[in-house]
């Protein structure tokens, strides 16, 4: 366990950084399980564009993954946190009638704002 403020510091922003990494990893994999339940969420606009629904699938995926590895490496992660809280916020005016099940990403959306925050007020990494 960590014994010296630094070492809980370090220690604290790297447990930030996994649960947010965890919370688009997730859907990153689920999406392509179960990629009914996850398309629903998309604004119509998106659906109607014509982009083939696999494409969409794998768009998701990818930028999913690419925030998470990004934040989770704690490299320069205000460019990252932003777009994750932009996309957050998306999700969350997009579906507003679905609160009860989105009230979490609400949270997450918060915490991806103070990281991208934090990363301006530090050093380049928040390790």
């Amino acid at each position: 366990m960590p014994t010296s403020p630094s070492q809980k510091n370090k220690t604290v922003w790297l447990l930030i950084r996994v649960a947010i990494a965890f919370a688009f990893f997730y859907p990153a994999i689920k999406i392509h399980i179960d990629p009914d339940s996850w398309l629903s969420y998309f604004p119509p606009f998106i659906k109607t564009v014509g982009i083939p629904q696999i494409v969409i699938l794998y768009l998701f995926t990818a930028v999913h993954l690419a925030i998470g590895i990004w934040i989770l490496s704690g490299k320069r992660i205000f460019i990252p946190c932003l777009l994750a809280t932009l996309f957050l916020a998306g999700l969350i005016l997009t579906n507003l009638s679905q609160m009860d099940i989105l009230f979490r990403d609400v949270s997450l959306l918060l915490i991806t704002l103070a990281l991208a925050i934090q990363s301006k007020n530090s050093s380049p990494q928040i390790r």
